[in-house]
């Protein structure tokens, strides 16, 4: 089975292997990446913006490449709520026939990357700044680098990945 992750990022496609993996072990998955589509370069804010981001990238990667079984599009977004702001993402996977969708859970960011967001950084550069990191968005990420590594990016992604794949493991249901 062919897949197409919508990101030359190693922490997505990881992410995304091991997702497949978990839910249909036994079959073997060619997870290949497809950089450049991103359709905006801007952070996500808001769940609803990132979930129509990660759905924009899943759809483009289709069109680039139709012969393929499954496309993922996976976005990473932010939100404010109470003064504090979230981190979270959104995983999309398309098929031929069917959509699936799946979220991460959402942790808070300290104010000082916050702030940097809030002025127009994407997240994975203010964690770079505030943390003296080189692009740690290809790494742990801000949820490694705030558990010490207890859960990392492609570890939150990863569960996602799975949510994601529900009603392509249970299609008489979806």
């Amino acid at each position: 089975m062919r897949v197409i992750v919508a990101s030359s990022n190693p922490v997505k496609l990881q992410a995304v292997r091991q997702g497949f993996l978990h839910m249909f072990p036994g079959l073997e998955f060619q997870i290949e990446p497809l950089a450049g589509v991103h359709g905006d370069s801007s952070q996500p804010k808001g769940d609803q913006e990132t979930l129509i981001y990660a759905s924009d990238r899943a759809q483009r990667a289709e069109s680039l490449v139709p012969e393929a079984n499954y496309w993922v599009g996976v976005e990473g977004g932010v939100e404010d709520l109470d003064s504090q702001m979230s981190a979270f993402a959104w995983i999309v996977v398309i098929s031929k026939d069917r959509v699936g969708k799946g979220r991460t859970g959402a942790f808070f960011l300290p104010q000082a990357v916050a702030e940097l967001v809030r002025q127009g950084k994407e997240l994975g550069d203010a964690d770079d700044i505030v943390f003296g990191r080189t692009n740690s968005k290809q790494a742990n990420g801000a949820i490694g680098i705030l558990t010490g590594d207890v859960i990392d990016r492609a570890q939150l992604y990863e569960q996602a990945v799975i949510m994601a794949l529900i009603p392509f493991k249970n299609p008489a249901l979806y």
